[in-house]
């Protein structure tokens, strides 16, 4: 057998095995549609797992290749009522995955949809305002019809024979779907004469899924969106010559071309060029990065200036926009607890409902003699008010909405379980290292002592540390560069002092840089206002030194000092940076409604106190192991309610699982961060936080308006059907196509939901 685009095959000893395949059903394009097709799916022998998504119009099925085959799972689909065009091509970044697009306003099911509008109207028109000018035109098993009872067919059968169509076939797969109510009202009120309300719900009901199939298509495009934002094509250096072919050909290690103002195909290193780099489509940042030969870029962002080469690190397959495209739509599958609600509460609804109205079309005539055309229209109404699908599409659009938005602001977001359990986050408990800080050591403050001045006291320790290999040596070289101190003396006799510093021979003399303790040992008194029997020694060579280190120490900060055997030169205070936005970042999570920030760390308690207070964190856990971090996330748990983890997704591993949510930060090219976190933040702008956390809640408080909205609406228009207060016009107008359009049009507000811009 062989593999095809968008097939995954396990091949057996005898070269079959079970095959997995993902195919275009544009036409399923809602949860009962779906349910329609599973259960055709069902019948066919050899048939396994499914996952049919309607908000991307795919069904993946797997089936064992020995027993049925790729035409038997096609014609099942086809015969629960929907069309396959064909595979979803995998190796097409522009399809990957989804149905393609369909000319909606112009399809088969539009144009009849228009006819029928159109031939109801005229009907509308004769029978109310031409009276005079109807006649009867035919008799037929004993009725007589006129001309606008012949209109009125005739708009019934032009919109009505797709629903009745659909009809059947939920009939034909036991499916007690919103397909089958409507086939059923129409037909009924046809065959008693009510022709002017089945061809009003013939019409009116065609319209709504016009509507419904439009609301639809634009969820679908938000997710094609993201699935183009990379190139089909590149261009490859080949043999000492240019070449373009197709993004899913190229191989890892080879040489790609980017020139200004073009998408970078693949994920790779820059091995030439200099370009400030888009990367807004995979980390959200609007501000363009700058690349140079040994950066990473990453596929779909754009080359804003500048000519770059890269060798690819990934296939098109295996780059981040793929991993993040794929996690996006298997977000799908990850249901919300409101959605599982709403799933087993349809279940009751609908069953319910049509019992109400068989009761309604009934009861009434039978028991109390009343007008059987009256009860039997309020009958057919209920059956148009049975339809749940108002609330069981509310939640799935909702979160395609949310997670599609969020994917797009660098924010990915792997299921909707977790977009719903981010929103009822009560505590946020924060990593150091990495997460409020950048995990990378920096020179924060020189302090120059007696007669001598910064640059001499970076010129002496930059010469000592450039023989180190310490990862503070790199801090303080990389400081004394930017300070254009380029004349750095090289020691000789240098000599690594463990666990207290290093020292060397400069200009002749022995010059030392390291811990307090070092100098102690050489004689120097560096306590706090160094003391002689209570008596402050102002003129004691370390009093200043005493002052500046007790000081940047109070800060959390790490300190060098540089000196030799009789005289101290300054001081090199080295410490993690904060984030810039990191202060600003916990008062907006304040005021988004999180009381409690925590801060977890690893580090010493001086240290976690310094960051903690310049961050306005007001409480914090220090020197935590891994497996303390886990039970600290237990006590938060106990003492708050749900916690939120934010940390680097990889050294934070165990404290993100045991969180209700997991947030790992910088997860760009990180395939243990995207793995291990339930949310990732794409970039290391922790600044996302705040957005995310007021994504997740109003995309909460949107479902909540979408199922509670549309279940109240069914509740009084059902009320209102015995009373006679509702017509089947406007059961269909108000309680299918309204509710329908209404909660997907407040699903999509999600997507224009945009990150705080709070920072400078």
């Amino acid at each position: 057998m062989t593999e095809s685009p968008g097939a995954a095959e396990s091949i057996d000893g005898d070269g079959r095995g079970e095959t997995t395949v993902r195919f275009a059903v544009p036409e399923m394009d809602c949860p009962s549609c779906a349910q329609k097709v599973n259960k055709g799916l069902q019948r066919v022998e050899g048939v396994g797992d499914t996952s049919l998504q309607p908000t991307t119009g795919t069904a993946a099925v797997s089936y064992d290749a020995d027993r049925t085959t790729e035409t038997d799972v096609i014609a099942a689909i086809e015969g629960a009522g929907y069309e396959v065009p064909g595979r979803v091509d995998g190796t097409d970044e522009g399809n990957r995955d989804i149905a393609p697009a369909t000319e909606l306003w112009t399809s088969s099911r539009a144009i009849k949809t228009w006819l029928g509008a159109g031939v109801l109207a005229v009907g509308l028109f004769v029978e109310f305002l031409l009276t005079g000018q109807n006649p009867e035109v035919v008799t037929l098993l004993g009725y007589s019809l006129t001309l606008a009872d012949g209109l009125f067919v005739l708009a019934t059968v032009a919109s009505g024979v797709p629903v009745v169509r659909g009809g059947y076939y939920s009939a034909k797969n036991a499916s007690l779907d919103i397909d089958l109510l409507m086939g059923t009202a129409i037909v009924a009120a046809t065959a008693i004469g009510y022709f002017v309300e089945a061809a009003t719900l013939a019409v009116l009901f065609s319209i709504a899924e016009l509507l419904e199939d439009y609301s639809m298509s634009r969820a679908r495009n938000s997710l094609r969106e993201l699935m183009e934002l990379s190139p089909e094509e590149a261009t490859v250096r080949r043999n000492g010559e240019e070449v373009t072919v197709p993004a899913a050909e190229v191989a890892v290690g080879e040489t790609v071309v980017i020139r200004p103002g073009e998408k970078v195909p693949l994920d790779g290193v820059v091995t030439e060029g200099e370009s400030a780099v888009d990367e807004s489509p995979i980390t959200g940042e609007s501000v363009p990065a700058d690349k140079s030969p040994g950066d990473e870029v990453y596929a779909g962002t754009i080359a804003a200036e500048g000519y770059l080469e890269i060798e690819t690190t990934a296939t098109a397959e295996e780059s981040t926009l793929s991993q993040i495209i794929e996690l996006v739509q298997g977000a799908q599958e990850q249901r919300t607890e409101t959605e599982r609600f709403v799933d087993r509460f349809a279940g009751y609804y609908t069953p319910l409902v049509v019992v109400l109205a068989i009761l309604t079309a009934a009861v009434p005539p039978l028991a109390l003699g009343w007008p059987w055309e009256t009860w039997f229209i309020r009958g057919l109404t209920l059956l148009v008010i049975a339809c749940p699908c108002a609330f069981v599409i509310s939640t799935p659009v909702s979160v395609v909405s949310a997670v599609t938005s969020a994917a797009k602001n660098g924010v990915l977001v792997k299921g909707g379980n977790h977009l719903e359990a981010m929103g009822a986050v009560d505590v946020v408990a924060l990593d150091k290292t990495g997460t409020l800080t950048r995990g990378e050591l920096a020179v924060t403050d020189v302090v120059a002592l007696g007669d001598h001045d910064e640059s001499a006291v970076l010129r002496y320790a930059g010469g000592l540390e450039r023989r180190s290999e310490h990862p503070i040596a790199a801090a303080v070289l990389a400081h004394a560069d930017d300070a254009g101190i380029d004349d750095l003396p090289e020691p000789t006799g240098f000599e690594s002092l463990t666990g207290k510093g290093i020292r060397g021979d400069i200009d002749g003399k022995t010059h030392y840089a390291g811990k307090p303790g070092l100098f102690a040992e050489l004689g120097f008194d560096l306590s706090h206002h160094a003391t002689d029997g209570g008596t402050v020694m102002t003129d004691h060579p370390s009093a200043d030194a005493g002052d500046a280190l007790a000081e940047l120490e109070r800060d959390g900060k790490t300190v060098v000092v540089v000196g030799t055997g009789t005289e101290l030169l300054g001081i090199v205070a080295i410490a993690d940076e904060v984030r810039p936005g990191v202060q600003e970042t916990v008062e907006r999570l304040h005021e988004r409604g999180v009381e409690h920030v925590v801060m977890l760390t690893g580090d010493n308690d001086g240290t976690a106190r310094a960051i903690a207070g310049a961050v306005g964190v007001a409480d914090y856990r220090a020197e935590l192991l891994p497996d303390e971090k886990v039970a600290a996330i237990e006590e938060l748990r106990a003492e708050y309610g749900s916690v939120g983890m934010v940390g680097d997704g990889i050294n934070d591993a165990p404290a993100l699982a045991a969180a209700d949510v997991g947030i790992a930060m910088g997860a760009a090219g990180t395939d243990t961060a995207l793995e291990t976190a339930d949310i990732a933040l794409m970039g290391d702008d922790i600044g996302k936080l705040p957005y995310l956390y007021r994504l997740s809640r109003t995309a909460n408080g949107v479902i909540r308006q979408n199922v509670w909205t549309s279940l109240g609406v069914k509740a009084l228009l059902a009320v209102g059907v015995p009373l006679g207060y509702v017509s089947v016009a406007v059961a269909v107008v108000v309680g299918d196509m309204g509710m329908s359009l209404g909660v997907t049009g407040n699903a999509m507000r999600l997507s224009r939901l945009q990150p705080d811009d709070y920072r400078e």
